[in-house]
């Protein structure tokens, strides 16, 4: 059985919402915490340890290899692209302590790059602070510590000159995408596609 949740709480006053526990903001906050990070649990009793709690970073699109290789299926995975997804069934079955997955790259409600989570830190190139609000774009980038600073208060960048080492794996996750979707472009709706060609 799997149950995950698909965004961060709603905080509208005549519908109740929710807490984002100590994330900062909430459904439509791009990209700060609250908006997407949400909990998920996983039972399969004699296979998934019981009891694990974890703050490991697994994507909901890690879903579909991770549960194709629990189940035997991993043949029917796409093998003419890359998928966004990442196997982490042997993290799953505690096999291993790690998902997988060290980096998420978020886009905002305009399709444009918002953020890159890279482990424990985080790059923000734009952000909005709710549904109705605009999108801001810094004059520099905010940086975030989320072990250190889970609400996302202090940027680094504003006290510390020294955390430029961090756009470089940073940028090395944007370039890497981009360059996967030059080679595995969109397909347009309505459009005869012969497939990918490597």
């Amino acid at each position: 059985m799997v149950f995950s949740s698909d965004n961060g709480t709603l905080k509208i006053a005549a519908m109740g919402g929710g807490s984002s526990g100590p994330w900062r903001g909430h459904f439509m906050t791009p990209p700060f915490e609250g908006s997407h990070r949400v909990p998920a649990m996983i039972r399969w009793p004699e296979k998934i340890p019981a009891g694990v709690v974890t703050n490991e970073i697994f994507a909901a699109e890690d879903w579909l290899p991770s549960l194709a290789r629990l189940i035997g299926e991993s043949r029917r995975l796409p093998q003419d692209r890359p998928i966004d997804g990442v196997d982490a069934s042997a993290f799953l079955l505690g096999e291993k302590p790690a998902t997988g997955r060290d980096f998420f790259i978020f886009y905002g409600p305009d399709s444009e790059l918002m953020s890159v989570k890279w482990k424990t830190m985080k790059v923000v190139f734009r952000y909005s602070n709710g549904m109705s609000e605009p999108i801001v774009t810094p004059q520099w980038p905010l940086v975030f510590d989320l072990k250190n600073d889970p609400h996302e208060d202090w940027n680094i960048m504003d006290r510390k000159l020294d955390m430029f080492w961090l756009f470089r794996p940073v940028y090395k996750c944007i370039n890497d995408l981009q360059e996967s979707m030059k080679r595995y472009r969109n397909v347009k709706p309505g459009e005869e596609f012969a497939g990918y060609h490597t």
